[in-house]
């Protein structure tokens, strides 16, 4: 069984104007997705979410902010489960709650 990490992109994660009830919600589908995932032993470990400043290192030690402002996605945090194969971990990837704001799973063997 191989390792497969999943890289949850959002257009935006900033939910400071969310209402309680709505990061109630919100938290619920996440725990209920990944709870799925975990009840199938799957789960390797798992991503807090990350901060929306960082900066990023460039070769010849230039120093930027960041992180990545050339794109439009904002990495908002990961997972690290296993498979049998990238599809098996594409497949236990439909589902997650940031596809449900326009954003993306990137999915990912670790070597």
């Amino acid at each position: 069984m191989k390792e497969f990490m999943l890289i949850f992109r959002q257009p935006s994660f900033d939910y400071s104007h969310a209402t309680p009830e709505e990061m109630q919600a919100l938290s619920k589908k996440w725990a209920d997705w990944a709870g799925g995932i975990a009840a199938q032993g799957k789960i390797v470990e798992t991503g807090k979410r990350l901060d929306l400043n960082g900066k990023v290192l460039k070769a010849g030690g230039v120093v930027t902010d960041g992180p990545f402002v050339e794109i439009r996605e904002r990495l908002g945090s990961f997972l690290i489960l296993k498979a049998d194969s990238l599809e098996e971990a594409t497949t236990l990837a439909h589902g997650c709650p940031a596809l449900d704001a326009n954003g993306s799973v990137e999915i990912r063997a670790i070597l």
